[in-house]
């Protein structure tokens, strides 16, 4: 019987470590996954070129003479002479803008996709080929050339008597359409560190970072230190060695501290969205035919004399919203702002009537949150 017992508090002591192991990393998430390495990003590449082949839906040259320009100027190149005289009516070519993003350590050869909009009056673009076009970056050198046909989404539907037509013409892809014929340098780090830089600046997610990376890789010494909310120093090996070690780095997991209360509003269709539960302090507000009364009483529960009872604080918290259309809204216990506003929708409230509660009781200091508008 007691070693039956001894076994089964055995037993229960491996599920309590296991529940906590678990719990503890059911928030956590990969460094790769909260910051990148400094210096190791993507660069924008632009381009201007034609589009050829369309089947009557290019440019009316008429209202775009830059299209006929390039033309003009691309068959000079070829050793074809125009007379001055004539005037071209072109209806399958369009004038384009050509973008791409350079990743981080491409090499000449290897092939990027692009995107190929229309920069005139063309209705679509679907059929064209795109003729090769140089690719630069923001230094005006040449990084890429692209060149293929274009892949354009759409679909026809029929409403009624009418057609219409789904999705956007007048811009396509082209998978792997450029090749990159120059690479920007990278390097990894600088020295002996590299620098981690958070997407989102937060101390607490900066020191616990820097404490994982130091338990984890090097308990004796430690390889890492926060230089600031956002840039984490870490010591590094040199040559090959970096980037497995760059790997071990990005792959650990780090619980992140919780962001800062954000409320969120579009000012256009009174969409509310919220990072996490706001609750709110007292306040009084009167807009136009709306009026928000919050309170907050807190009531105090003594115990028995001699007992071993605590003191209890509960909070009682009422909002009252009042519309001169009747409508009336009551809510009690720990009022959130999501409440609120579902409070102000249940009686009709406008988005600009939300917009301007919402900036009052932040001025106001109700709202202890982030208010931004978009």
């Amino acid at each position: 019987m007691a070693i039956s017992q001894l076994i089964m508090q055995i037993t229960r002591i491996i599920l309590l470590i296991l529940l906590v192991t678990v719990s503890s990393y059911s928030y956590a998430e990969r460094i790769k996954d909260l910051a990148s390495i400094q210096g190791v990003r993507e660069n924008q590449l632009l381009g201007y070129g034609l589009v050829v082949g369309l089947d009557g839906s290019g440019d009316m040259t008429t209202q775009t003479p830059f299209t006929v320009q390039s033309v003009i100027s691309m068959l000079t190149q070829m050793g074809v002479s125009l007379p001055p005289e004539i005037t071209l009516q072109l209806k399958n070519v369009a004038a384009v803008m050509v973008t791409a993003m350079l990743p981080p350590f491409a090499r000449p050869g290897q092939t990027i996709d692009v995107t190929v909009s229309s920069m005139g009056n063309a209705k679509s673009l679907r059929g064209g080929t795109l003729l090769m076009t140089p690719l630069k970056g923001a230094n005006g050198q040449v990084y890429a050339m692209s060149q293929g046909n274009l892949l354009v989404g759409g679909v026809g539907a029929a409403v009624g008597n009418a057609k219409v037509q789904v999705n956007h013409l007048s811009v396509g892809r082209i998978p792997g359409g450029a090749t990159v014929e120059r690479a920007v340098p990278t390097v990894l780090g600088q020295g002996d560190f590299i620098n981690l830089e958070l997407k989102e600046m937060d101390f607490t997610t900066a020191s616990r970072l820097v404490a994982v990376i130091n338990s984890e890789l090097s308990p004796a010494t430690e390889i890492a230190a926060a230089l600031d909310g956002r840039t984490i120093q870490v010591r590094a090996p040199i040559g090959s060695a970096r980037v497995a070690f760059v790997s071990q780095v990005e792959n650990l997991q780090v619980d992140p501290g919780r962001e800062g209360a954000r409320v969120i509003v579009n000012a256009r269709t009174g969409t509310v969205a919220m990072n996490q539960m706001v609750t709110l302090e007292n306040f009084a507000i009167s807009h136009g035919n709306l009026t928000v009364v919050i309170n907050s009483d807190i009531k105090v529960s003594q115990p028995n004399p001699l007992s071993k009872g605590k003191t209890v604080q509960t909070a009682n918290t009422t909002i009252d919203i009042q519309s001169d259309k009747g409508g009336l809204v009551m809510l009690n216990k720990g009022v959130s702002l999501g409440e609120v506003v579902k409070a102000l929708n249940s009686i009709g409230a406008t988005p600009q009537d939300l917009l301007a509660i919402l900036q009052a009781m932040k001025s106001a200091g109700a709202l202890r949150a982030e208010l931004e508008i978009i």
